[in-house]
C-alpha cells in the first residue's frame, strides 16, 4: 500500500467516527431523553446505518464487523425507521479478506442516554492482513463527541489528539488551565503515572470483583474510577485522567479495536490480561479482557493479575 493510501485510512477513521458523533449529538436533541430506550435504539442504529454507507461508497471492496450489523439485534428498529439493521459482511467472506473495518457506532449507550454525561464514545478501527496471516490493527479512532475530541492514529505510526468542538471549555476538554488556547490538533503520548498511586478505570455500574482483587495485590496504592463506555475509559488513560484500564468481564472485538489501535500508536502497552496480543478479525468475536496502561506500569499489572487469576471468568 502506498503512503499516501495508509494516510487516507487514518484520516478516513478519524472522520467516519466524528462525523458519526456528530450524528449521534443531533439524535440526542431530536429524541430528548424522556424516552431511554428509544433514545438508545435511534442512535445505535443511525450511527451504524451512516457508517456502513459510508465505508460502501468510500471502499467498497473492504469487509465490516459492526456491534448492529449481528443477526441478535436485527430487531432493533431506530426511530420512524422500520428497516433492520445492514448486516454485515458475512462471516466466510470477512474471514478471508484482507481488510476488515471493525465499528462499534456507539459505545456506551447507557451514558448516551443520561443527560449531561460525557464518557460515550464511537469507535472505527481497521484491520489488515500481514504476512504472518494473524493480522493487525491498521488505522483507528475514537470519537468523543460529547468531549468535543477525536484520538486517532496517524501514518507515520504515532496518534493525535484532535479538538473537534469549535470551542470547548479548555478545563473540561482535558486540554490545561483555563485561558489557555487548546491546539486544533496534537501529537497523543500516553503520560506516564504518577509514583505512588495507581488510578484503574472500571465499570461505573458494576465494578468487576477481579479488579477489587488486583487493586488490594498490588503495589502502589490503587484508586478505582467509574467511567462509561470501554472507549471512553481507554482514552481516559491516553489523556492521563486515569493510569490503567483493566477488564476481565467480557466484550467482543468492536469494543476494543480502535481504542486499541490508538493506544498502540500512542505508546501504550496493550494486551489480554494473561500479557497475550490482542487478535482481531477471528471467526468468534469474543475478545473478554483488556489491559492498557503505560508500559512502565504493565509489569506490576501483569503480575498482580497471575496472583489474583482465580478470580477470572
Amino acid at each position: 500500500m502506498t503512503e499516501a493510501a495508509a494516510a487516507d485510512d487514518h484520516s478516513l477513521a478519524a472522520e467516519l467516527a466524528g462525523t458519526a458523533g456528530r450524528l449521534l449529538l443531533g439524535v440526542r436533541a431530536e429524541v430528548g431523553f424522556a424516552d431511554a430506550r428509544a433514545l438508545k435504539d435511534t442512535g445505535d442504529l443511525r450511527a451504524h446505518e451512516y457508517l456502513m454507507a459510508a465505508l460502501a461508497e468510500r471502499c467498497p471492496g473492504d469487509a465490516v464487523l459492526s456491534e448492529e450489523g449481528r443477526s441478535s439485534v436485527a430487531g432493533k428498529r431506530s426511530r420512524g425507521d422500520d428497516r433492520a439493521p445492514t448486516r454485515n459482511t458475512a462471516d466466510a467472506e470477512r474471514l478471508t479478506a484482507s481488510r476488515v473495518w471493525i465499528v462499534d457506532p456507539l459505545d456506551g449507550t447507557r451514558e448516551f442516554s443520561e443527560e449531561g454525561r460525557r464518557d460515550w464514545a464511537v469507535h472505527v478501527a481497521l484491520w489488515e492482513r500481514d504476512a504472518s496471516g494473524t493480522g493487525r490493527l491498521a488505522a483507528g479512532a475514537v470519537a468523543l463527541p460529547a468531549q468535543g475530541l477525536t484520538l486517532r492514529t496517524d501514518a507515520v505510526g504515532g496518534a493525535s489528539l484532535v479538538r473537534t468542538d469549535p470551542d470547548p471549555d479548555p478545563v473540561t476538554a482535558g486540554y490545561g488551565p483555563a485561558g489557555a488556547p487548546p491546539p486544533r490538533e496534537a501529537p497523543l503520548h500516553v503520560p506516564a503515572p504518577d509514583a505512588g498511586k495507581l488510578r484503574i478505570a472500571v465499570s461505573r455500574t458494576r465494578p468487576p470483583e477481579f479488579v477489587r482483587r488486583l487493586a488490594e495485590a498490588v503495589e502502589p496504592e490503587v484508586e478505582l474510577v467509574p467511567i462509561g463506555s470501554a472507549g471512553a475509559k481507554i482514552s481516559a488513560v491516553l489523556l492521563g485522567e486515569v493510569d490503567a484500564y483493566v477488564h476481565a468481564g467480557g466484550q467482543f472485538e468492536w469494543d476494543s479495536a480502535a481504542p486499541a489501535a490508538v493506544a498502540l500508536g500512542a505508546g501504550a502497552h496493550a494486551s489480554r490480561v494473561d500479557g497475550s496480543p490482542l487478535r482481531y478479525n477471528r471467526e468468534d468475536p469474543r475478545l473478554p479482557d483488556i489491559l492498557v496502561c503505560h508500559p512502565m506500569s504493565a509489569s506490576t499489572l501483569l503480575s498482580g493479575i497471575r496472583e489474583v487469576s482465580g478470580a477470572l471468568p
